[in-house]
């Protein structure tokens, strides 16, 4: 890779340099792809492991598409490494399955769907947000993608809705920012300075794409900030990549609709927040400051909505919830948008 590509390049861990693509732009799923799930952390064999359980893994290793029976398993003598191969086995099928990482995750969603954990539905989300997003310039857009499938903290300063990455607040809240020495430090019950992550801002954007991986730039959503129509540009992206529809998003500060027919939390408290607005109930003024932001999502063509709502807005919350984390549904803007089922 030259240093302009470098430049450029994001999200390396989320393995989308492994993956080739079909004519249609979808990523074409391959054996690469597949191989680098068993060199994580969780699929090594660790020193205490039998025989035929890294026999196993180097046989996978040398050919990921190779086919492992009932015996395989049961010959591991230790009952987390069967149901981790287990667990790798069926993620692999589906892979293998569907042709595409496209294909995989909205199969996810279907009544026959496998059951696999939350983990890798996200790493599937990263790696097609990557592929969507490749070239992309705007910083602020691939940190709003983030929001699919990385956990925030929100925190309310001055005004301002910031949204910072949970698992590394949580990183720098035990090492104070200061790594294993800081980790030392805090266990001998010594007072660290305060760390403050970077907001990203137009000046800062450029540093970015070589800190993407680290996942430790703030994003501001709220209301005419870049961050919030950022987000707006991500979800058209991300519904016209999925569905094939073409949808225009804006921000809005209130809903003022008495014709408010369709909308979809992004989130479970949002969206329980909205299902009782639609349905009349009172929700108390602190519950209604979960909702972080609210957006209009319209049809360019609608004849590809349910008739009934055809030519209405679709109304969009993301909201926080009682921890104070948002934990966003992306499949939400798939499963659940108004597409006449005959498009």
């Amino acid at each position: 890779m030259n240093n302009e590509s470098a430049a450029t390049d994001f999200w390396l861990s989320s393995g989308y340099n492994l993956l080739d693509r079909n004519e249609d732009g979808r990523l074409v799923v391959t054996a690469d792809f597949i191989r680098a799930y068993l060199s994580r952390p969780e699929m090594m064999p660790p020193e205490e492991a039998c025989d035929a359980e890294r026999a196993l893994h180097a046989r996978l290793l040398r050919d990921p598409e190779r086919i492992v029976d009932a015996r395989d398993l049961v010959d591991l003598a230790d009952v987390d490494a069967r149901e981790n191969f287990a667990v790798f086995l069926r993620f692999r099928e589906l892979l293998l399955k569907s042709g595409t990482v496209e294909a995989a995750y909205l199969a996810l969603f279907r009544p026959d769907a496998p059951q696999i954990p939350a983990l890798f539905i996200d790493q599937l989300v990263a790696v097609i947000l990557r592929g969507m997003l490749d070239g992309c310039a705007d910083a602020f857009q691939l940190r709003a993608a983030e929001l699919f499938f990385r956990i925030q903290r929100v925190s309310l300063h001055e005004g301002s809705i910031l949204l910072a990455d949970e698992e590394i607040v949580e990183g720098l809240g035990r090492t104070g920012g200061l790594g294993a020495l800081g980790a030392l430090v805090m266990q001998a019950g010594a007072p660290l300075r305060q760390v403050e992550m970077d907001i990203l801002t137009r000046e800062n954007s450029s540093q970015y794409w070589l800190r993407s991986d680290r996942h430790d730039m703030v994003l501001d959503i709220s209301f005419a900030r870049s961050g919030q129509d950022a987000f707006a540009r991500v979800v058209e992206a991300w519904v016209r990549h999925l569905s094939g529809a073409e949808v225009q998003v804006q921000p809005v500060q209130t809903i003022r609709d008495e014709r408010w027919v369709w909308h979809i939390g992004l989130d479970a408290e949002a969206n329980a927040i909205m299902n009782a607005l639609y349905e009349g109930q009172d929700v108390s003024p602190e519950r209604l400051k979960n909702v972080l932001a609210l957006f209009r999502l319209e049809f360019r063509d609608a004849s590809l909505m349910l008739p009934r709502v055809a030519g209405r807005p679709v109304y969009l919350a993301l909201g926080q919830s009682s921890d104070g984390t948002l934990r966003m549904k992306p499949q939400n803007l798939v499963v659940n948008l108004p597409l006449n089922a005959g498009n």
